[in-house]
Formats: structure tokens, sequence, C-alpha cells
């Protein structure tokens, strides 16, 4: 998967297990095009994404989550997480991962889709501080999921 390239797409007007996108206060996707992106199955990718990066960013990325946004996630190793995202969907075209806290829930979305990978976030803010935090995260956020997703996308 030498030719991975991921882009920010508008967001597909339907996602699986996206069925609250409409309350989101933030939402965005990413789109990785590689020839073959059938290769793994949308929880690979979620994988590969997420506990495929570098152990220091891992680090990073967790600490960002449970101590910034102060999401509630499980253990980081067991296969019902991504890690330490609770998989509430999985099947064979998109995989859901959802935490939440009392500043945010938040939602990540995968789909395969033919040559395509489209990496789904969705926020709902509790609150100013919650909003106040995202608007911290959000730019992390921008960079990190096309790097990790790209970073996939060529370890394939």
């Amino acid at each position: 998967m030498t030719t991975a390239r991921v882009r920010r797409v508008e967001v597909p007007q339907v996602v699986p297990g996206g069925e609250d996108l409409a309350d989101s206060d933030y939402v965005s996707a990413f789109e990785l095009t590689a020839p073959r992106a059938r290769a793994r199955t949308p929880e690979e990718w979620a994988r590969a994404t997420f506990e495929g990066a570098p152990a220091p960013v891992r680090w990073l990325l967790a600490g960002g989550w449970t101590l910034g946004l102060g999401l509630r996630l499980g253990p980081r190793t067991s296969p019902a997480h991504v890690l330490g995202w609770p998989v509430p969907d999985c099947g064979p075209d998109s995989i859901t991962l959802a935490a939440a806290s009392r500043l945010v829930a938040a939602r990540n979305v995968v789909v395969v889709d033919g040559v395509r990978v489209i990496w789904v976030t969705s926020v709902r803010f509790h609150g100013r501080v919650g909003r106040a935090v995202w608007a911290v995260a959000a730019p992390v956020h921008h960079l990190a999921v096309p790097f990790l997703l790209g970073r996939a996308g060529r370890r394939g």
C-alpha cells in the first residue's frame, strides 16, 4: 500500500453507526485512498492506525484522550477495545469507536469502501468547558488522524 494518500473530505451523508451525527457539535472526515484498502477489515484499519503508531505517539494520544478530554477508556491491550476505545459496533464495512466524559462524547467511525478508508469523527460538547477543551484538541486531531491513517496505509 505504498501509494496511500489522505485528505480531508466532506462527511458522508450516511455513516454506519453514526446515527447521531446530526446532534454533533463537531464532525470531520478524512479519506485514505489505497488500491488495496479492502485487504484489511475496518477493525484492522482502526488498530493499524491507533495501535500501530509509535509508542510515544500512543502514550500522547492516550494521555490527551484521558487527561485532556477526560474520556473513559478501557484497557489499551484488550481485544474488545482499540487502544482503549470501546467498540460498540463492528461489521464487515465499518467499525465504531465511542467514548465519553463529562466534557465530551466522541465517536470515530472507520468505513472501508472499495479503495477508500474513511475516518469520521464526531464530538458532542457537554457545556462550554467541553467546547473550549475541544477547541484546543481539534488542531491536534486535524494533524494526528491524517498522519496516523496515512502511516497505516503505507505500512500495509
